[in-house]
């Protein structure tokens, strides 16, 4: 499975939504599930599927689908 796949099965599964979703417009909060609650089950689910433990500032700044994927490169995942 590549980091995408596994990236984008964890935004559907997290937050009960459809591939076609997963874009520019997918920000917190444009779903009831991704409140601060669904936000920090997503960062433990990335954490735990990618095997890293990402700094307060980084779990902060993840505000996006987009900015996920940047914020992840920097821990050395590749899309």
């Amino acid at each position: 499975m590549t980091n995408k796949k596994k990236y984008d099965d964890i935004f559907m599964d997290c937050f009960f939504i459809e591939k076609s979703m997963l874009n520019d417009k997918f920000v917190y909060q444009c779903v009831q599930e991704w409140d601060s609650v669904g936000h920090m089950n997503m960062i433990a689910t990335i954490e735990e599927s990618f095997d890293i433990m990402m700094e307060t500032d980084d779990i902060i700044d993840f505000n996006s689908y987009t900015k996920g994927m940047e914020i992840l490169t920097k821990y050395g995942i590749d899309f």
